[in-house]
């Protein structure tokens, strides 16, 4: 299933995707993502439901305007440096273990949305990765049984502001700028994807394509991630877990490059589609 939040009227729905229609989870009692998140198990049968149905209200995907499909994750958990050639590139130690920082729940924005560049960055970038949704909380989660937590997976774009982030040991800030955290366009349910570690992941500005890879070659995995991370942290629905991103980003480029104002960026996934937003002066 592909699982979205989309704005019809003056009124946020959470609701299912497919074929070109959305059909609102309003009626079975999960009218934001946030009640379907805390519904567990018996919400994903609700949308399974609802999918099935045959007359069920539906309106058309061109109709209506989507959004990130978790409007205000509790946790934004990300991994730096988890591919061999970004950590090359970035003239960093390939790591021993998982690098993480966070993304505030501020810098989230939706598909088809303005990444605003701030006035204090001079050194805007770009980062395309897979995210996983959390869908059943838990700490200490055995590593054979991280799927069992995870509703599904998106794509985020982990815009980074490199002065900022990198003028301190502690990369928070240069990371959590408003919209600096694209997210989109749906969660595709893991019953779709039968490993999240085969998927073809691309970046593109403006159709020159800036980085190219597969999630095979990510170091830590999510067995890994969701073991490490929850040994320390309790992690919750709607919580998301990026995974890092490949080589090629405007850091490691000679000459370097930064984003400008007036660009498009597409991220593509396999099996999860296409996020394109545009950016914008402050």
């Amino acid at each position: 299933m592909r699982l979205v939040n989309f704005r019809r009227g003056n009124r946020i729905e959470f609701g299912v995707e497919r074929d070109g229609f959305v059909r609102s989870l309003a009626s079975a009692g999960y009218g934001s993502d946030a009640e379907f998140f805390a519904g567990g198990a018996k919400a994903l049968e609700a949308a399974r439901a609802l999918t099935a149905q045959a007359d069920a209200e539906q309106v058309r995907l061109e109709d209506v305007q989507l959004m990130a499909p978790v409007l205000r994750p509790g946790k934004i958990l990300c991994v730096g440096l988890n591919y061999r050639d970004h950590a090359i590139e970035s003239n960093m130690t390939i790591p021993e273990v998982p690098t993480i920082f966070l993304k505030l729940p501020n810098a989230v924005t939706g598909p088809d949305t303005e990444i605003i560049l701030p006035q204090n960055s001079t050194q805007p970038d770009y980062e395309a990765e897979l995210a996983a949704v959390i869908g059943r909380g838990g700490k200490n989660v055995r590593r054979e049984d991280w799927k069992q937590h995870v509703l599904g997976y998106t794509i985020l774009n982990d815009v980074s502001a490199r002065d900022v982030q990198l003028a301190t040991s502690q990369w928070t800030l240069g990371k959590s700028f408003d919209t600096f955290a694209p997210l989109g366009p749906a969660i595709v349910t893991t019953d779709e994807i039968e490993d999240p570690h085969t998927l073809d992941i691309e970046l593109s500005i403006n159709g020159e394509v800036l980085q190219r890879s597969n999630t095979r070659h990510l170091i830590f995995k999510l067995p890994d991630l969701i073991a490490h991370l929850s040994s320390v942290i309790s992690l919750e629905p709607g919580d998301i877990i990026s995974t890092g991103t490949p080589a090629g980003v405007g850091l490691g480029r000679t000459p370097k490059r930064w984003l400008k104002p007036g660009e498009t960026i597409t991220i593509s996934i396999e099996r999860l589609g296409k996020l394109i937003n545009r950016t914008v002066a402050a």
